[in-house]
């Protein structure tokens, strides 16, 4: 059974950066595509960033060239570097398994605010 846990989220102002953790077990991580999902107030879950297990990367247009998603397979840990953060990035951000899609960790909270 898949167990995601993520960490790294908190307030900072616009224009700071932030780091993103997710350490997944009861999968052989190597071999999943991962991806960083939010959450905010109102809206659908959308997906921020995917990494294949072949380190192919595709982002949401509203975060490239200011995210930056990777892994770690030795650590079965997948990464979201968030720079240039914006107002518009708040929400509760969450890592998947693609194709254990549906199970979530409990989420770690990204605030932007002056």
């Amino acid at each position: 059974q898949v167990q995601l846990v993520e960490s790294g989220g908190g307030l900072v102002q616009p224009g700071g950066s932030l780091r993103l953790s997710c350490v997944v077990s009861g999968i052989i991580f190597s071999t999943e595509t991962m991806g960083w999902y939010r959450q905010t107030p109102g809206k659908a879950r959308e997906r921020v960033a995917v990494v294949s297990p072949g380190n192919s990367m595709d982002y949401a247009n509203s975060v490239k060239g200011r995210f930056t998603i990777s892994r770690d397979n030795a650590e079965s840990t997948v990464y979201l570097q968030m720079n240039s953060l914006k107002a518009e990035d708040t929400g509760v951000y969450y890592c998947s398994a693609l194709r254990h899609y549906g199970t979530w960790g409990q989420g770690t909270q990204v605030t932007v605010s002056s």
